[in-house]
């Protein structure tokens, strides 16, 4: 598997329109190796049938900013990621509005890379989420 790195902030919102951070309308703000940040428009497809905003929904953003993290900063042979380990502490939730996601990296290695990540609502900055993502760094067998 061979993974070509988007060179733009735009071609990074780009490269998940077909998949599932296009589906949900997630929309990155930065993407670099130390830090990804990314928002998500609270709407009642995104929302659990009592109106506020799905756990699986802010799951997901923390998880791909995470992957997009790791991504960007896979060591250099590395043929991929994927990710063998998620923990959330869901502590708010919103109805309306934008969410941001802030993901930073903890660890940085040539076998696993452990990503902190917090969702807030960007209206007032309250927490929704707090993760901690561990990636399984990919290299190709010969």
């Amino acid at each position: 598997m061979n993974i070509k790195i988007p060179d733009t902030l735009d071609a990074w919102n780009a490269i998940g329109t077909d998949y599932l951070p296009g589906l949900l309308g997630m929309r990155f703000r930065k993407v670099e190796a130390d830090e990804v940040v990314a928002t998500l428009e609270v709407r009642r497809a995104l929302a659990a049938w009592n109106g506020y905003l799905h756990a699986g929904s802010v799951t997901s953003l923390a998880d791909t900013c995470c992957g997009y993290g790791t991504v960007r900063g896979l060591p250099t042979g590395a043929s991929g990621f994927t990710t063998v380990e998620l923990k959330s502490n869901l502590i708010g939730t919103a109805r309306e509005g934008i969410v941001t996601c802030t993901a930073r990296p903890i660890h940085k290695g040539r076998t696993t890379q452990v990503w902190d990540a917090e969702v807030r609502r960007e209206s007032d900055g309250a927490a929704i989420a707090y993760f901690r993502n561990t990636q399984l760094i990919l290299w190709s067998k010969a």
